[in-house]
């Protein structure tokens, strides 16, 4: 006997890709930062690199939760879109 539909197996998969996708957007951003700092360190730049370092990461952050959205929502919802081909 099953514990779980096929539906809560896919409620459950899309609810990990969501958070999945969330979390990367915040260590996207952190390790830009990061990284920012290191090189401003390194060089005294201060604080130009830390600045350009968080913004591409909010950049490759914002990709992320794109890519993982149209992943996790786009099978259903292109679906039904195109019913009128």
């Amino acid at each position: 006997m099953a514990f779980f539909r096929k539906s809560d197996a896919t409620m459950l998969r899309t609810a990990y890709e969501l958070s999945a996708g969330m979390l990367s957007f915040v260590v996207a951003i952190a390790l830009g930062w990061w990284l920012g700092r290191v090189v401003d360190r390194a060089f005294g730049t201060a604080p130009w690199v830390t600045l350009v370092g968080s913004a591409l990461g909010l950049v490759a952050g914002v990709l992320n939760v794109y890519r993982t959205l149209s992943r996790a929502l786009g099978p259903s919802s292109r679906g039904s879109a195109r019913s009128d081909d």
